[in-house]
């Protein structure tokens, strides 16, 4: 006697027909992978977009009409797609996978979502003013956005009606709830949207003079910097066997041997690295624009990263993120990350601040050390050490005892 068995056989999460819209997920997991995205996230990626799509088909929603009231349908709906169970409810990662898919259509001008709300026109205009007039770069402009989003209201709509009272009153009246270093922040931001008014004569130039100062003496801060022996203890503890540690070890160089700000490298591209001369062109505040010479291991880090580590896609920026999307860094404190990781990994628990600015007075002080004249900058050194150290008219004669200036391409 002979039983036979059936086998139920389940359909599988990757057979999810996307229908008439298979060629968007063929174009989207294209993109993906020209990321950099592993072949294990481009399937999960993928899937959610397909799984999206077979329900835009099963819901009768066209593509055009997809937006972020679509979205919460697809997340709120009981799943019966096949490869899932009856009742199972929309997970928050795929939720977060299908945004990040309906986003790859707005970019591809497939579908148009609402634009977020601009600027007031008066505001808009001031951002400009920064950037044209005053040299401020785009990484800048959203902190200054922030305050004067902030600083408005208070202030009135009507510029022609401010008065001294009325500035120095928002001032004091933000300083009895704001710590002193955002107080600066306000205050800067305060004098320079006034400076621009003047310009536009919407006020009397004596107003700026109103703008309260935040109480801090200049000789109250002592240099913070690192010893030689602990940079290079930094410097080495980057694991130069994986594409990320290559990447800091590079950008550690910059910050120590150069004092580069953490905006100088972010912002630093291909085309500003002379092989030829040994030379880094560097873009500063208000767009000044400096030479720097290239030091030899400086010099060795930057090509060992963009020739082993440096993602293969067409950006100009040098420094890149090491995990896809491989893009440039997101964030203005990425580079302090990194000094605040490598901090931890050197097992340096006594740095007097933790931050990408720490070597930048390394640097200072390592010049000094070596002999870099102060003229007659020595009360300006107390209080901005660095800045005084690198416009002392010198040609980096030796950065600390063993370096070798000037880069050689082998």
């Amino acid at each position: 006697m002979s039983t036979s068995t059936s086998v139920v056989v389940r359909p599988k999460r990757w057979v999810l027909d996307p229908g008439a819209l298979r060629p968007l997920c063929e174009s989207y997991f294209k993109h993906l992978e020209s990321q950099g995205y592993p072949e294990r996230t481009l399937g999960y990626f993928g899937h959610i977009a397909r799984h999206f799509c077979y329900w835009l088909n099963q819901a009768n929603i066209a593509v055009a009409e997809v937006n972020d009231d679509v979205i919460k349908k697809f997340a709120a709906h009981r799943c019966k797609c096949p490869g899932y169970r009856a009742s199972q409810i929309i997970s928050a990662p795929s939720i977060a996978g299908a945004r990040k898919f309906v986003r790859f259509l707005e970019q591809a001008q497939v579908i148009h979502l609402p634009a977020p709300p601009p600027d007031d026109d008066h505001l808009h205009i001031y951002l400009d003013w920064l950037r044209q007039h005053r040299g401020v770069s785009e990484g800048t402009i959203p902190g200054y956005r922030h305050v004067m989003k902030q600083l408005l209201p208070l202030l009135g709509p009507d510029p022609r009606k401010y008065d001294a009272a009325r500035v120095r009153g928002v001032i004091i009246a933000e300083s009895q709830r704001r710590s002193s270093v955002d107080v600066k922040h306000y205050v800067t931001a305060l004098r320079s949207y006034l400076r621009f008014l003047i310009t536009q004569g919407q006020c009397p130039p004596s107003l700026v003079q109103a703008v309260p100062s935040v109480c801090h003496s200049k000789y109250s801060n002592i240099p913070k910097f690192l010893p030689a022996k602990k940079v290079e203890q930094l410097i080495n503890s980057c694991d130069t066997t994986t594409p990320a540690g290559i990447r800091d070890r590079a950008i550690l160089l910059l910050l120590a041997r150069l004092g580069l700000r953490a905006g100088d490298v972010n912002m630093l591209r291909i085309e500003d690295i002379d092989w030829q001369h040994g030379t880094l062109r560097v873009c500063g505040k208000g767009r000044r624009e400096a030479t720097l010479p290239l030091p030899q291991d400086v010099g060795d880090a930057l090509l060992r990263y963009m020739t082993e580590a440096r993602p293969d896609v067409p950006i100009t920026k040098v420094f890149l993120r090491a995990k896809a999307p491989c893009r440039p860094f997101f964030r203005w404190n990425a580079v302090g990350k990194i000094v605040r990781r490598a901090l931890v990994r050197a097992g340096i628990d006594d740095a007097p601040a933790r931050g990408a600015h720490l070597l930048r007075h390394s640097a200072a002080a390592m010049m000094l050390q070596a002999g870099a004249p102060l003229s007659m900058r020595l009360p300006r050194f107390v209080r901005q050490p660095v800045k005084t150290l690198l416009a002392v008219r010198c040609h980096f004669i030796v950065l600390h005892p063993g370096t070798v200036l000037g880069w050689s391409c082998r």
